[in-house]
């Protein structure tokens, strides 16, 4: 009998979340993703010295001050281990753009062809990339600029139906409704221990997205994050993508069994979904009303960009000197 990974790869494309380059080898997912919170783990320890340290030399040579080094040495980190990834993965890797600018568009698209720019000049073509940008009304719309210029993206920190919405009419190339963040939320909230895998709230925000998605056409790919447990992730099997960490991925490994597809395009035709359209007023407002999404966007954000300073802070006292 075949592993319960074995199983899920015939319905989803598996993507590993993570910047532990010997788990995306033993796991072979097709995509791996990475963000500040994986790249300040993975800047600390030994075994990627080599790659920290060229960053470093690099940044430094000549940078007018340490700070621009600091800076330069960021976005060479990012797609260092970017670089490092597509020696695993055959497929893409995403790479995300600073949270602070979650809410300047202009700023966001200047930061994403930057980084494209990186990967170009070491031989890797955009189609290999997505960067990553915050599920933020602006993030979208730098999503769109973005796509106009062949770049595409990963838009993350997804919590609400009407982020959803906004990506797929932005031509958004691949969306990451975390599924763990939006149950820890609900379980919180209201005190529930734990719910069925089919009552989980996180797999039922993907449910009706992949539903609306395929009842009406659209072509962004959906990619469940964020997973807490394994019924999560097997309740949602047939999903575009399915981003799992090592802990998880080893656990698939670990099981035998079979794997039914959950999530299949027919599904569009048994829920009550009417097609929407969304301005920046409606979607302000709409996303505004669920406050779950709400508060797990606000708080995504600090998260990633407290990491982001931690990884600078590291960078400017451990490497930089």
């Amino acid at each position: 009998m075949s592993t319960l990974l074995s199983g899920l790869k015939q319905h989803s494309v598996v993507v590993a979340d993570t910047g532990d380059f010997a788990a995306m080898r033993k796991y072979q997912p097709r995509d791996a993703t990475t963000n500040p919170s994986l790249l300040l783990k993975a800047a600390t320890m030994p075994e990627y010295s080599e790659l920290v340290a060229k960053a470093a030399s690099d940044a430094k040579a000549g940078a007018p001050s340490p700070e621009v080094a600091v800076h330069r040495c960021m976005d060479l980190l990012a797609v260092g281990f970017g670089l490092e990834i597509l020696k695993i993965v055959p497929n893409r890797v995403s790479t995300e753009v600073d949270a602070r600018l979650s809410f300047n568009t202009q700023a966001s698209v200047e930061k994403a062809h930057h980084l494209i720019a990186l990967y170009e000049a070491a031989g890797i073509p955009r189609e290999r990339i997505l960067i990553k940008l915050a599920s933020t009304w602006e993030g979208i719309q730098a999503a769109a600029l973005l796509k106009a210029d062949g770049i595409h993206c990963n838009l993350t920190l997804l919590f609400s139906f009407a982020q959803a919405v906004a990506c797929a009419e932005a031509g958004v190339q691949l969306i990451s409704p975390f599924v763990g963040r939006i149950l820890d939320w609900y379980k919180k909230s209201t005190g529930t221990a734990s719910y069925a895998p089919a009552e989980d709230p996180g797999v039922k925000s993907v449910t009706r997205i992949y539903a609306y998605y395929k009842k009406f056409g659209y072509k962004t790919e959906v990619m469940g994050a964020s997973f807490r447990n394994l019924d999560e992730i097997l309740q949602l099997a047939g999903c575009d993508l399915l981003t799992i960490s090592p802990a998880l991925l080893e656990e698939l490994q670990s099981h035998e069994g079979s794997v039914e597809a959950r999530l299949v395009p027919a599904l569009a035709d048994t829920l009550p979904l009417d097609r929407i359209h969304l301005d920046e007023n409606g979607f302000r407002w709409q996303h505004n009303e669920d406050q779950m999404a709400t508060e797990k966007l606000s708080e995504g954000i600090r998260l990633f960009a407290a990491d982001s300073l931690k990884l600078e802070k590291y960078l400017r006292e451990n490497v930089l000197k």
